[in-house]
This record gives structure tokens, sequence and C-alpha cells, in this order.
């Protein structure tokens, strides 16, 4: 039998037994986090001065919903963060989709 810390049963007690707590927090995070990350995309291409990049914001914002959906165990926990190989594959990603203008190719 494994025997309780103290702070856990005071944490166990405070959440009033309930094992959703936190739940609402880490959907608004989540949704806020999926609805910024093409709103920034966005935005920092309009101050560098692009136009055009509709692509970038596009699959960029989709594959951002995968990442951090595939990623949320590693995020969800004190002190958690994405994985260092799956942000580094999302800046190349995003850095190469950058370039490519739908308008250039006609």
């Amino acid at each position: 039998m494994r025997r309780r810390r103290p702070w856990g049963r005071d944490a166990a007690a405070a959440s009033g037994g309930t094992i959703f707590s936190g739940a609402f927090e880490l959907l608004l995070t989540t949704a806020a986090s999926w609805a910024l990350m093409p709103l920034l995309l966005w935005v920092g291409m309009r101050v560098m001065g692009e136009i055009g990049n509709a692509v970038l914001v596009l699959v960029g914002g989709l594959v951002w919903v995968g990442v951090s959906g595939y990623s949320i165990d590693a995020i969800d926990r004190p002190g958690g963060h994405m994985p260092i190989p799956a942000l580094a594959a999302y800046v190349l990603l995003c850095t190469g989709l950058a370039g490519v203008d739908p308008a250039r190719s006609r």
C-alpha cells in the first residue's frame, strides 16, 4: 500500500475529489493557442512587409493544432514545455512556407 504525502491529501481534499479539476483551464488555454498561432503568423509577416501569406497561415495553423495536440501530455504538467524536436520541426516548416506565394507562380 502506497502512503500519500500530506500535501497530496490536502490537494485531493481541496479539489473536492473531482478528477477534472483544471480541465476548463486546459481547454481554454489550448483553444487560445490554436486561435492565436495563425494570427501571430499573419501579424508577423505583415510587420515584415510581406503579403500573400495565406498558405503559411492556413498550413501553419493546422500543423500547430496537430503538434500541440500531439504533445499535450508534455505541455500539461508543471514546468512542461513542447518537445524541442517538435518545435524545431514546426519552425523549419513555417520558415519554408513563408517563401511560398501562390500569386508569384501565375
